[in-house]
Parts: C-alpha cells; sequence; structure tokens
C-alpha cells in the first residue's frame, strides 16, 4: 500500500457510533425527493436510458424507492445488468442523506445479488441509516421484486462520507459545476451535489 492509499472503509459501525438523528428539515414522511441533479444516471430526469429512480422520504431515517428495468439496462438476455442493479441500491443509501441534510459520497459499497431481475420488472427499494460516526455514516439497503414485501432480489450495505462541496469544486467538470451553483434554488443547488467520489 502506498502512502496515499488508505485501508478500506468497514460496514460495520465502530461500538462507538451513534443512532442517527433526522435533521428537522428533512423532507416530511411521504414526500417524493425528487432528482438531486438532472443529469444523475440514477435518479435524473435528463438521462433517457438512467433508471429514472424515484425516493420517498419515510419515518425515522429511511426511505423507499423504486424503478422499472428497462430494455437499455439488460446485461444478460431479457435480465436486469448487475451494475444498473448495484447503481439503484446506490442512488437510494445515498438519498438517506438528505434525511439528514449533509453532503455525503459513498466510500463503500457491498451489494449481494440474490436473484435475477427481468426487465420489465418493477424493483421496489428500502434503505435506512444505521449508524453515523464522525462523517461516516452507515446504511442498509434491500430490493425485492412482485412488490414492496415481494422476495428480496438484491440487498447492499454502504458507508457514506460527509465531504464539503470542495470536494465537488476541486474534482468535478467547471461548466457542470457552474451551472449548477448558479441554480437560484437553494435547495436544488445543495442536493446538486449529492454524488458518489
Amino acid at each position: 500500500m502506498s502512502g496515499t492509499d488508505k485501508a478500506p472503509t468497514r460496514l460495520t459501525p465502530p461500538a462507538d457510533a451513534v443512532a442517527p438523528v433526522r435533521h428537522p428539515d428533512a423532507p416530511a414522511p411521504g414526500e417524493l425527493l425528487g432528482a438531486h441533479y438532472d443529469h444523475c444516471f440514477g435518479c435524473g430526469a435528463a438521462q433517457a436510458h438512467g433508471l429514472q429512480l424515484q425516493a420517498r422520504a419515510e419515518e425515522g431515517v429511511r426511505v423507499t424507492a423504486e424503478f422499472t428495468v428497462k430494455e437499455a439496462h439488460q446485461g444478460a438476455p431479457g435480465l436486469a445488468h448487475g451494475g444498473v442493479l448495484a447503481t439503484a441500491l446506490d442512488e437510494t443509501l445515498g438519498a438517506l442523506n438528505w434525511l439528514l441534510r449533509v453532503i455525503a459520497v459513498t466510500g463503500r459499497l457491498e451489494t449481494d445479488f440474490r436473484r435475477p431481475v427481468p426487465v420489465g420488472t418493477v424493483l421496489h427499494l428500502d434503505a435506512e441509516i444505521t449508524a453515523v460516526h464522525g462523517r461516516k455514516i452507515y446504511s442498509t439497503a434491500v430490493g425485492r421484486i412482485g412488490g414492496p414485501e415481494g422476495p428480496v432480489a438484491v440487498r447492499a450495505d454502504a458507508v457514506f462520507i460527509e465531504v464539503k462541496i470542495d470536494h465537488f469544486i476541486d474534482n468535478g467538470r467547471p461548466a457542470e459545476i457552474q451551472a449548477a451553483m448558479a441554480d437560484p434554488d437553494q435547495v436544488r443547488r445543495a442536493r446538486a451535489f449529492e454524488v458518489n467520489p
């Protein structure tokens, strides 16, 4: 390991992690969260072949979401690509951070694939934050087919790392960063920066 490499972020919260606390200004339970960025592959409406995932705030620090697997999402003939399913989990897990009102990026995502997800299937996702330790936010998600109570097709555990806006300014393409920063809608401007590293 070089001097700049760090050990991987663990998915189990340390013993001194704390329970997550929903921010008082978080979206109300039942409220659709909407796309955090119109060009996001996971939730953006401007992505014709994207997931266009719809996430909804629930009680506590939990969100639910769903998306329909389209032909453009295939890996094997007639089945969703595993990377697309991992993206759906990551997008849903990332939406959780809005309930804490923090900007965070994916530090680690571990995905388990339990059963195939056919094209045309609606994947029902349920995610919650389990613990917070400093800048680390621990969360878990499950994706079901056949309805919100249907069989588990995919699941994931993740650690998100809270970052400052400089993370995006220093690493993103200037044109997109400037356009997002110029948005007059303060909430949409803040949410634009809820992405992966």
